[in-house]
């Protein structure tokens, strides 16, 4: 099986591509093409959010991308700050007119904050993403949503769901890579049958600065966003790199290789990534200037 078809199986029982085409700052005018190109070389799972202000460029390269739309599996995701149900279903219509799709393969919520809480608040929102999420599993019963899921929720925030609801979340895309691997939320979520995504794999770019990364990469004889995704999956994680550059899309595709058990051991341990310039945004550790 070529690493293209790998899935896992959600638990309502669609399947979702584990290696997937990261769109985050893809501007809506080139993404098109990255999609496309991305299809090309073997990928068929997409991600987007409303808040990459992308969508109606990703809906465009799923619709031209040349194979049939029921072979994507494309998500996108509620935007933070919507804490409501008239909003929610608003903004999940929105999407599919932008995108000129008649579905979505999934649609997760961004994140249980608003991001200018992140890092600042205490406040989880548990009763406004209660409502987001009823907005979800109305779209999903109606069928414009194969799945739905979240996005960066900590063991309380998806207590509450469960606890609030008949759906379980089918995934809960986490900030995971070498230097940031958050088992405990990882094994929570895996253990109440939630598939875990890896976004930002390879730590927003800060990964290739890391001298311990790179010699681990140099033993493998591969490079530093390889490793970083070929750890992501031996944790059992789908992984979302992101680039639009395709001889990038190839190379992360190319992870034929095993990280022994020792050497995951090793690269679990390790913390205190140095994000760069990107410590600015809050999934990264920064504060958003409300």
């Amino acid at each position: 099986m070529n690493i293209f078809e790998e899935s896992f199986t959600l638990n309502n029982g669609v399947k979702i591509p584990k290696l997937a085409l990261g769109t985050w700052e893809i501007p809506d005018d080139q993404v098109a093409e990255a999609v496309r190109q991305a299809v090309k070389i073997g990928y068929r799972h997409i991600d987007t959010a409303q808040a990459y202000g992308n969508e109606r460029g990703v809906g465009e390269g799923v619709r031209t991308a040349g194979i049939k739309r029921e072979d994507l599996f494309v998500n996108s995701k509620v935007a933070a700050e919507i804490k409501d149900y008239e909003g929610a279903k608003k903004s999940i219509d929105e999407t599919l007119a932008k995108m000129k799709l008649d579905y979505l393969d999934m649609m997760i919520i961004h994140n249980p904050q608003p991001w200018v809480e992140v890092n600042q608040s205490n406040d989880r929102h548990f009763a406004g993403n209660v409502e987001v999420w009823r907005a979800l599993e109305d779209a999903m019963h109606a069928g414009k949503l194969r799945a739905i899921g979240v996005s960066s929720f900590e063991k309380e925030d998806l207590d509450n769901l469960m606890a609030h609801s008949d759906t379980k979340p089918m995934v809960n895309q986490i900030l995971t890579h070498i230097g940031a691997t958050p088992e405990e939320l990882i094994n929570y979520s895996q253990a109440n049958d939630i598939v875990v995504e890896a976004f930002s794999p390879i730590a927003h770019g800060a990964a290739m600065h890391n001298e311990a990364i790179k010699q681990m990469a140099d033993k493998y004889k591969v490079s530093v966003p390889q490793l970083s995704i070929r750890y992501a999956w031996q944790l059992g994680l789908v992984v979302l790199p992101k680039t639009a550059n395709p001889d990038h899309m190839r190379a992360n595709a190319e992870l034929d290789f095993e990280i022994s058990d020792a050497d995951m051991a090793t690269l679990k341990q390790m913390h205190g990534m140095d994000y760069g310039d990107a410590d600015i945004f809050p999934v990264f550790g920064g504060k958003m200037k409300g």
